[in-house]
This record gives C-alpha cells, structure tokens and sequence, in this order.
C-alpha cells in the first residue's frame, strides 16, 4: 500500500481556452498557457495541482484533451511538487481506465467521484473504489453529494479508507461535524477540506489537507492560512480568512467556475472563457462577485510584503 497522504493544498486547476473556430465550441484548450499557470502556483507555494477536476471543466473535454490536460500539469510542476489527476468516471471501468491513464504519465495520485451519473448504492461505490485503487495510484475518494447524489458518510468513508491505496477524503458535504467523526472512524486517512468557505474551520477540527478552487486567484495568501491554520496561530488566521471569505463563498456556487476564472482576470492572471454548458455570469453576479473579489485585494494590497 502506498504511504502518500495526499496533503497540503493542492490546487483544483482552473484550465485556459484559447479561440480557435476548428475546436469544440470554438475554444481549444492552451496548454502553453496552462503550463505556466501549474508552475506559477507551485512556485507561489502550492503542494500540488489538480487537473481534471469540475473546475477544470473535465465534462467538457474530449479524451484526447483530458490525457493532454494531465500531461501537462505532471511535465509542467515536474520534481517540486505533485499532480492528482481527476479519473471521475460514469462507472468503474471508466474511472478506473482514466487511473491507469495517469499511472503511465507519471502523476502522483488520483481524485476519484463516486459514479457521477447513478446514485450508487454503498456496495456499488465500494466496488467503484476497489476498481481505482487496483491502477495503483494513492487514490483521494471525493465526497460531493450535493452533485453526484452520493453521500459518502463517515460510515462508508470507514470502509472506503480500508481498501488499498485509498489514502484521503475530498469532504465536500457542508457539515463540518464529519471531519471529527471522519477521523474517529478512519483515524489513518487524510481529511482534506473540499469548500473554500470551510477551509479554516476543517483545519481547525483536524483537516491537514486542502483541494482548493480560490488559489488559482490568491495561491501564496492559501499558502499561508493553511500554514497559520494547521499551527494553530487562529488569531492570524481569522484575520487574513475573514476578508477572503466572501470570495470564497463562490467556490460553493453553481457558478463557481466562472467566478474563480474571472477573479483570475480580476488580479492579473488569465481565467477567461468556460465551455458549455457553462455561459458567463449574468450582470448581477458579476456585480456581487466583483464587490468580494475588491474587498479580498483590498485587504492583501494593505498587508506588508512577507506578511
């Protein structure tokens, strides 16, 4: 069984299209671009990336874009850091062919939803579980039963953490009871806060890891309450949360995709366009949005350098 935790904050990896009238939808996915916005959040600090995860639209690409994607991310962090690639699949035989995929390219780990388009049942995602983790990989289960209808409850998470090569947990419900108990049932898998908006609280309650959506726009300051977090220095963390968190918020929105590609572009960085089925935000959420994004920058432009 492998000993990597899958810790620390790895970032879900916003990916960039580029116009091209030949491509799906007309946007072809810049892997120049998205190599270089890999590199930039490990050298801002980041463990590691996440390719091919909802926020970098996996639904949307063609399997050659997706094992393109994946590539990238593991030539661009390269030795400094590690990659876990998104293997969700409708079923096993998918997810785990996507695993296998991502064996061969190197990549250090995977992060697998249950069946993302039938509500399984527990002896179902077991069996879902057992089919990834045989490619070989340290698998991160990922609990979001607000999308997939599947709750992986700390019950079925017990079971999940004692398959081989299952080493973390994605938790994504909401309820921040379940870190405790997650860690009561299954005290040898590494819980890893999925909601931005809940991070310092999952740290708090025994979280040592973040899959995070919002560094893409803020990846040094993430670095940074993690840090504060996980040494217990809550009076600095509440201090640099308190002013992100509203932006935050947005990683739990239906729109949250959009919303941390355009907080990119807010700061500097390239987010641009999604691909259907996403469409831009409408006017009243850029709005909102936009008066989250000023307060976050706001506070982060007053801090001295270092801070």
């Amino acid at each position: 069984m492998t000993q990597e935790k899958l810790d620390g904050v790895i970032v879900a990896t916003a990916l960039p299209y580029a116009e091209d009238p030949a491509a799906p939808a007309g946007l072809r996915v810049d892997l120049d671009r998205y190599a270089e916005h890999c590199r930039w959040l490990i050298d801002n600090g980041c463990r590691g990336v996440g390719p091919n995860g909802s926020l970098g639209e996996y639904s949307s690409l063609t399997d050659e874009e997706r094992r393109a994607v994946a590539r990238t991310a593991i030539e661009a962090v390269g030795d400094d850091g590690i990659v876990v690639v998104g293997v969700h699949g409708v079923g096993a035989h998918q997810a785990r062919a996507w695993a296998e995929k991502a064996a061969e390219d190197g990549a250090h780990g995977v992060l697998c939803l249950p069946p993302t388009m039938y509500r399984a049942n527990t002896s179902e995602v077991i069996d879902h579980f057992e089919q990834v983790a045989a490619a070989g990989l340290p698998v991160m289960a990922y609990n979001n039963p607000i999308d997939t209808k599947v709750d992986l409850t700390p019950d079925v998470v017990a079971e999940i953490a004692a398959i081989d090569n299952i080493v973390a947990v994605k938790e994504f419900s909401g309820d921040v009871r379940r870190i405790l108990e997650i860690r009561e049932r299954a005290p040898e898998i590494t819980v890893v806060a999925g909601a931005d908006d809940l991070v310092l609280e999952a740290l708090l309650m025994g979280a040592t890891g973040w899959f995070a959506g919002f560094p893409n726009v803020f990846p040094a300051e993430s670095v940074r309450l993690y840090e504060l977090a996980l040494a217990g220095r809550l009076t600095e963390a509440r201090e640099l949360y308190e002013p992100l968190v509203a932006a935050f918020r947005w990683d739990s929105r239906t729109e949250f995709v959009q919303a941390i590609k355009h907080g990119m572009d807010l700061v500097g960085r390239y987010g641009g366009p999604c691909r259907p089925p996403r469409g831009p935000l409408a006017g009243g959420q850029l709005a909102a949005l936009d008066a989250d994004m000023k307060r976050a920058v706001s506070y982060l432009a007053e801090q001295p350098v270092g801070a």
